[in-house]
């Protein structure tokens, strides 16, 4: 999904700054990376549904809210990837329905661009305050 995300900001800023026009292949772009970030979600959901964490999480809200980490897992990432896949959903929408090439290259990069951002915020990246893991873990 994150390939298809970049790839499609990078049309729309390239479009956009130099006034291009929006052909077939852009749209294209922008409704794949929709489907495929709709295709993500169906999966995430149905994953953090069956996860054994997840499920301990919401049985023990009390305690398990309390560590950050849990808690990240538990309800700041999911809200925030649902959060993303909206925001990518309109900016889809939106894009489609304008009327000139330039004010849809402008409405894809903002709203997917804003999507993306809310995106690396809910990676749980080595670094992260919120949740760190490891880029690659031994057993």
């Amino acid at each position: 999904m994150l390939a298809s995300l970049i790839l499609a900001i990078f049309r729309a800023y390239r479009g956009f700054t130099k006034n291009t026009i929006f052909t077939k292949i852009d749209n294209s772009i922008r409704h794949w990376t929709a489907t495929i970030a709709h295709a993500q979600l169906v999966v995430g959901m149905t994953l953090y549904i069956q996860n054994p964490v997840i499920k301990y999480f919401w049985a023990n809200f009390k305690e398990m809210s309390q560590q950050l980490d849990v808690l990240f897992f538990g309800i700041i990432h999911i809200f925030l990837m649902l959060v993303a896949i909206i925001l990518l959903t309109i900016g889809s929408a939106m894009a489609k329905r304008k009327a000139n090439d330039k004010e849809k290259f402008r409405t894809m990069l903002l709203w997917f661009s804003l999507a993306l951002f809310i995106i690396s915020i809910a990676i749980p990246w080595p670094f992260s305050p919120l949740a760190n893991r490891p880029y690659i873990r031994t057993f």
